[in-house]
């Protein structure tokens, strides 16, 4: 019934956004893995979407490209895994990461990822491994950042803690365009402006 929303950010928090499309504000549940892959709150957007429509709920989950929404889907597949445990495991790995896990057929690692059991990640391997395909575009919703980025130390700072870097290159640059027109930002010198993106980055990706 539903494809996508178009419209403007409004509201952006952990699994969740509102985006106004003409006046109407809709409320999304979104992998957190997403957030990082839409623009900022005030930014202009397309959001993939499924609706869950029951006797019990009806509940619309957005998603930030179309393939983001086929793995959703996939993991709907997979015996005992609903919606919100989808949401669940897509908001802890990305799609990459998570496919490339499923093709090595790596249960131990499946069982670290929140609300997958042991029982569920040998479903997840029978029922996904070597199904699932993304397309070259699957990250064309995200925010990119420029090929010589002025704050590579502060991304390879990040990454050093743990951080995926494809999250933490799109949490810089959402940031970095957030703060571009603020004076206290634009008139720092190059190592405040690090310092003070990598103290933002710090918190909002914790």
């Amino acid at each position: 019934m539903f494809n996508s929303l178009s419209g403007i950010i409004t509201g952006k928090f952990p699994k969740q956004i509102f985006i106004d499309t003409n006046g109407v504000e809709w409320d999304l549940c979104v992998p957190d893995s997403n957030l990082d892959m839409l623009p900022p709150v005030g930014s202009e957007a397309r959001v993939y979407t499924w609706l869950q429509h029951t006797d019990q709920v009806m509940c619309l989950y957005g998603f930030a490209s179309a393939d983001e929404r086929s793995l959703f889907l996939d993991l709907l597949k997979v015996d005992g895994v609903g919606p919100k445990g989808a949401v669940k495991i897509m908001s802890s790995v990305t799609s990459s990461r998570l496919m490339d896990v499923l093709e090595r057929g790596d249960l131990e690692m499946l069982e670290k990822i929140p609300g997958v059991g042991k029982k569920t990640a040998g479903k997840m391997i029978l029922t996904l491994k070597g199904k699932l395909k993304l397309s070259d575009n699957t990250a064309g919703a995200a925010v990119r950042m420029p090929a010589a980025t002025p704050y590579s130390d502060v991304v390879a700072s990040l990454a050093s803690m743990g951080y995926e870097k494809r999250i933490v290159e799109q949490k810089i640059a959402q940031l970095a365009e957030l703060l571009t027109n603020e004076p206290d930002f634009a008139g720092k010198s190059q190592k405040e402006r690090e310092e003070i993106l990598f103290r933002r980055a710090l918190v909002e990706l914790a």
